[in-house]
């Protein structure tokens, strides 16, 4: 059997792993063990690592190395320990593949020492832009560790090759969040009002917002802008989920936390999970924020969503999408527009871009054609595109 390590460490990034992890497991000739870090493990992040139980799949190790602090060296020190420890994990049970999502500090970290110790590495989602946060550096590197990339759109995919990526290695396979849509059992709102304990006999919208983490200490400053229009609408309920990990993720948290205190048209979790996220969204309005949620799942359910400032600038977008700059006056447009009945018209009509759904049975196929018929060297050759220098 083939030893496949999957990694995660948030609760979104599990939330996109998991029809994969269902897919993989199932193959007889994989053996599939599951590596929980990061928030996953912390209690002020929820413990998120209780929803992977509860879904049914085996934690083959939970590996700490999460500081509780969210200042940029508290960061870097959070790498340091994860590097030596999954240095540790990986000399144990040493996989055939590593298998990691996104662009997270922590996926850098661990993919480090994946590629010290001859690990191939399988990446979902590369050649994605992010230009307002650090995950675009991450990201980027993540992808020249890489042997196999997994890109959710055809010019996400020319991108990967365009950083010097084989072509016959780098595989469009769409967004796992459309196949979550398509395959969730959405809860009726009924049961989600009872789920979440808040009636929801008003309009409601989903707010959050992660830190811009290339703009110095604007965080608190932007956030402050989005509640200050909030605050103007007390005819609507806000459901808040909290921000990641981040470097000032906390502030934003307790602003939160001061928010629901002292207005009862809003409600906060550190995690919903799957079902209730996507329940709630099924339900809402609009979305609002810099979630790249706002961006891949909510055009499938014809809601708005308001893109808030520089996290996601560079990332293609559907026509529901509204881009406002992080200032009162800016959001308060967006909020005016994403409630016209034009524009919620538009929005119900709009077209996804990322993909059919049909993400897992592609990653599996690929993976059983690498791994199964011994087709990996990790002496990888640079494919040079032909491009015309400016």
């Amino acid at each position: 059997m083939k030893k496949i390590s999957i990694l995660t460490a948030t609760r979104a990034e599990y939330g996109l792993l998991k029809p994969i992890m269902k897919r993989l497991t199932n193959v007889p000739e994989f053996d599939v063990r599951i590596v929980v870090t990061g928030a996953h493990l912390s209690p002020e992040f929820g413990l998120t690592y209780h929803e992977i139980e509860h879904d049914g799949f085996s934690i083959d190790n939970r590996i700490e190395m999460l500081l509780s602090a969210d200042t940029s060296a508290a960061i870097s020190k959070s790498m340091g320990v994860a590097l030596i420890s999954f240095a540790d994990y990986f000399e144990r049970l040493k996989p055939d593949i590593l298998i990691v999502l996104g662009d997270r500090y922590e996926t850098l970290a661990v993919c480090i020492a994946a590629m010290n110790q001859k690990i191939p590495i399988a990446h979902l989602y590369g050649g994605e832009t992010t230009e307002g946060a650090v995950d675009e550096s991450i990201r980027h590197a993540i992808t020249k560790m890489s042997y196999i990339h997994f890109t959710s759109t055809e010019s996400y995919r020319r991108r990967v090759i365009q950083l010097g990526e084989q072509p016959d290695r780098v595989f469009c396979v769409g967004a796992t969040g459309i196949e979550n849509i398509l395959n969730e059992d959405i809860m009726s709102k009924r049961d989600l009002e009872s789920s979440i304990n808040f009636k929801l006999d008003k309009p409601h919208a989903i707010v959050t917002f992660h830190p811009v983490t290339l703009e110095n200490n604007h965080s608190a400053e932007q956030f402050q802008a989005i509640l200050d229009v909030c605050k103007r609408y007390q005819d609507m309920y806000f459901i808040f989920t909290k921000a990641n990990a981040d470097a000032n993720g906390r502030i934003i948290n307790k602003m939160i936390d001061s928010y629901i205190e002292e207005n009862n048209h809003a409600i906060a979790f550190t995690s919903l999970g799957i079902k209730r996220y996507l329940s709630a969204l099924k339900y809402s309005v609009m979305v609002i924020g810099n979630s790249s949620s706002g961006l891949i799942e909510a055009p499938s359910f014809g809601i708005p969503t308001i893109n808030i400032g520089d996290r996601q600038k560079g990332r293609l977008k559907a026509s529901s999408i509204i881009d406002c700059k992080p200032t009162i006056d800016d959001i308060q447009r967006a909020f005016d527009l994403a409630l016209s009945k034009k524009f919620r018209s538009l929005s119900k009509t709009t077209v996804n871009p990322y993909g059919d759904g049909n993400t897992s049975d592609k990653v599996t196929s690929t993976l059983k054609k690498f791994l199964l018929d011994e087709k990996i060297s990790l002496k990888k050759k640079f494919y040079d595109c032909e491009v015309k220098l400016t």
